[in-house]
């Protein structure tokens, strides 16, 4: 009887999966789900840069802000640190991640990869892998592609038993192998070549039932889509003209690196270069980043990528909405999905009237839709199309859904700007900070007590004979290597004398060197070579002298041809040089190896049982290099995000509860160049707009709500490698204090303050042609003197309002213009 109802369980499910599957297939035009070709448009969200908690808003926000797809990287060197050891646990549950997006009625794209760069260390892969014998990554070798076989076979294992491809009823519609391969192909000869065909056998044997894309792949094989990257991709097709126009990154501004300046991208370049991709018959687009998210803990890789991956993406860091770019980008995805059968199926009439301006018309089943591109970076262009004249501003995108009436123009920005503010939460101390009682004490830096010969086998101690590549060494599981040698001179040693020079030839980011207990000297990168040579020169003494050597990475390589290769740490020659020009290398001595600080390891605090049981003193000094911080706050009220203020701190780390926040680093400060205005017409570039200039690259810490205990105070604790003053340290909430906007006539303009808070008071309104920028906008003689009065009844004590912009609502202006708009600034 039990093995009959088994029998009809089983039934039923594989009844429920069939009847609940999605058949994705594609053509020339589109993705087709169900037999219908679909616009698809996308956004980048990666589940370990952000926390489970903020993942239903955050999808949330994208499908109101017009998405129906979220797109991610896998991530292998988080979920498999160490070799065969697993975890998809918190935010790296990755069922989990996929399960919300489908609650949210998306679509998902999985990037399995399992290569990812991403700004992320070791672009994903695991450290341990250098480990094994006859390895080269991402070419036709055995050892790499038996364990890049095995953990891809485990990503899509995990998939299918719970049914999240589309096959199976799923909201995964495709998944890539391998990614941005053919940017580097060319570096590996003929077995790169061998390598990417593997990858397309390979995945097409795991038969997910869903397309396979790969990304900047021109050869890519027959069974795969290849797809582009990029800031602009209209001009992109793919090498099978029976695969469809994707565009897997539109990058929605740039990453930053330590002594970088902020980067933007213009919600007008931005939304240009998405007109002009649909245009031209792109059909799925994928914005990289919708939200960027924080790099918590030592992922960020690089060298040098920041904690904050926001990268000006629509939804910030903190998950809040990035207006106007937002609001401007939801205003273009409601257009092009009300196209969406026309576009998908029509026919497609192309006119290039010269001068970099274009005109493009579908037509389907008697309806039509327009396109007016104008490509060119300094003239507005005018049109006569169909008896009629058209005036499409430079640099922009005007779309007619009936080739009649413009409904919106890619440089015509109608959505209000958010001013986000830092601020000290409800409760905190009035004043500078936020009254914080500071305890410390100091990290113990590891010295040989005796010659690396006799030390004998001291604990967490490795010895070894020469210099060892720091990654080798860590396994990547700690910023932090000492590497530790010893010389005997006695007084008629050729290189002893009144002073010598220690020379560390160093792949180094960050040196810290010790001779004999003391601190002689630190180095650091600042320009992006990170290799250098370290020399300081020290007073020896007769006899046994100790040589300790602090190595630290912030972050690996993540991108490039071999890039598994680049050396780190202290690979030497490691010398000393006296003043006759004699030297003495120690580079092939016994060197004794200790991985991390003694404070911390990767989960935590407290795993060193003596640090553990050492005091923390009250009277906690300023700039002390490698010392230990520790306070308590309470959980800032309300629902607005919270951020550290690590102003006048050095370099290190920061934990809130034991969670990593990341490595932070405000003493580096950014460089100059940044301009006052920033132009959106012309080719986008990552330097082409900056801001930040002369202050630190970075210096709000994200701390993400779920970190916080709700009824009882919070543990922060600091790690200060470089010295700094944690009595300027506070915790601070992102509150959005103000809007404001110029709206074009005829468009319908939505101010809102965002969170739970309402639209105290209108600061100044004008609807005409009103003068001057935000904070110091004035009225024109061309203005509808209701305006002020008009906002104030719809819009004060709302958390939001809509306004029609229309001499309708406000009255006459008493002049005609066809560049009427509203100004309005409103406090939150």
């Amino acid at each position: 009887m039990m093995g009959s109802f088994r029998l009809l369980l089983l039934i039923f499910f594989a009844f429920y999966l069939a009847t609940n599957a999605t058949k994705v297939t594609y053509d020339n035009r589109a993705i087709q789900i169900d037999g219908e070709r679909k616009l698809i448009i996308s956004g980048s969200i990666h589940y370990p840069r952000s926390t489970t908690e903020m993942w239903p808003s955050l999808f949330k926000k994208a499908k109101e802000g017009g998405l129906n797809a979220i797109e991610t990287y896998v991530f292998w060197n988080a979920h498999e640190p160490l070799y065969r050891q697993y975890t998809f646990e918190g935010n790296l549950d990755l069922v989990k991640f996929i399960k919300a997006i489908q609650a949210e009625g998306l679509y998902a794209i999985l990037r399995i990869g399992p290569y990812v760069c991403a700004e992320w260390n070791y672009g994903g892969f695991p450290v341990w892998l250098n480990n094994m014998q006859n390895i080269t990554f991402r070419t036709q070798n055995d050892a790499f592609m038996n364990e890049m076989k095995i953990f891809t076979t485990k990503i899509v294992d995990m998939m299918k038993k719970n049914n999240l491809f589309a096959s199976e009823g799923g909201p995964i519609i495709m998944a890539q192998i391998e990614n941005e391969y053919g940017n580097v192909m060319g570096s590996y000869g003929d077995q790169g070549k061998s390598y990417i065909n593997w990858c397309a056998n390979f995945a097409e044997s795991l038969d997910i039932g869903v397309p396979w894309i790969m990304c900047q792949q021109d050869d890519a094989p027959k069974s795969m889509i290849n797809t582009c990257n990029g800031y602009y991709c209209d001009q992109f097709s793919p090498h099978d003209k029976s695969s469809p126009k994707l565009w897997t990154e539109n990058w929605s501004g740039w990453y930053k690196d330590w002594g970088g300046k902020d980067p933007h991208r213009t919600p007008e370049d931005l939304a240009f270069s998405v007109g002009r991709f649909y245009q031209y018959g792109g059909t799925l687009q994928n914005y990289y980043m919708y939200h960027g998210g924080t790099n918590f803990g030592r992922v960020a890789g690089g060298p040098y990528i920041t904690t904050s991956y926001d990268y000006d993406a629509p939804l910030d860091e903190y998950g809040n909405l990035n207006q106007p770019k937002y609001g401007h980008l939801k205003e273009l995805h409601t257009h092009l999905m009300s196209m969406e059968k026309i576009l998908t199926h029509g026919d497609v009439t192309n006119k290039d009237y010269g001068n970099w301006m274009s005109s493009t018309i579908y037509s389907y089943n008697g309806s039509r839709a327009c396109f007016f591109g104008n490509a060119n970076d300094k003239q507005d262009i005018t049109i006569d199309f169909e008896g009629k004249k058209f005036t499409v501003p430079s640099w922009s995108v005007s779309i007619l859904p009936d080739c009649v009436t413009e409904v919106y123009n890619t440089a015509r920005v109608n959505t209000q700007t958010s001013v986000m503010e830092k601020r000290m939460p409800e409760g905190a101390v009035r004043g500078l900070h936020y009254n914080l009682n500071w305890a410390w004490r100091t990290e113990r830096i590891e010295h040989l007590r005796c010659p690396v010969q006799y030390s004998g086998n001291l604990k967490g101690v490795t010895y070894a004979k020469g210099l060892i590549d720091q990654k080798v060494m860590t396994n990547d599981t700690s910023d932090y290597l000492y590497y530790m040698t010893s010389v005997y001179l006695n007084g008629n040693d050729p290189v002893w004398g009144e002073e010598v020079t220690l020379q560390v030839n160093c792949h180094c980011h960050v040196l810290h060197a010790f001779v004999n207990g003391r601190r002689i000297g630190s180095k650091w990168v600042k320009n992006g070579d990170f290799k250098f040579v370290f020399e300081r020169n020290f007073v020896p003494r007769v006899g046994m002298n100790y040589i300790t050597l602090l190595s630290v990475t912030v972050g690996l390589q993540n991108y490039g041809a071999n890039f598994e290769k680049t050396p780190n740490g202290i690979l030497g020659p490691v010398k000393l040089l006296a003043p006759s020009s004699i030297e003495k290398d120690l580079s092939n001595n016994g060197w004794a190896y200790k991985v991390g600080l003694n404070g911390m390891d990767e989960r935590g605090l407290g795993s060193d049982p003596e640090f553990s049981r050492r005091r923390w003193y009250m009277n906690w000094p300023k700039n002390r290099i490698f010392t230990w911080y520790k306070t308590e706050f309470a959980t800032p009220k309300g629902d607005d995000a919270v951020v550290l203020d690590l102003w006048g701190l050095g370099k290190g780390t920061a934990w809130v509860n034991g969670n990593n926040i990341g490595r932070y680093w405000p003493s580096f400060l950014s460089g100059d160049g940044c301009s006052s205005s920033c132009n959106y017409r012309g080719g986008y570039g990552a330097s082409k707009c900056e801001s930040n200039c002369g202050k630190p690259t970075q210096r709000w810490y994200h701390v993400p709500r779920s970190f916080l205990n709700k009824d009882c105070l919070n543990t922060l604790v600091l790690f200060e490698e470089f010295g700094g003053n944690p009595c300027l340290v506070s915790i601070k909430t992102v509150t959005n204090s103000k809007a404001h906007a110029n709206a074009y006539e005829g468009s319908s303009l939505e101010l809102s303050c965002q969170g739970k808070r309402v639209i105290s008071n209108v600061n100044f309104a004008s609807f005409g042609l009103p003068n001057g920028t935000f904070e110091s906008l004035e009225t024109s003689h061309c203005h509808a003197s209701n305006t002020l009065s008009v906002l104030k009844e719809a819009c004060t004590g709302q958390k939001s309002c809509s306004i029609d912009v229309s001499e309708k609502t406000f009255g006459s202006t008493g002049c005609k213009s066809s560049m009427q708009r509203l100004a309005v600034e409103v406090e939150c």
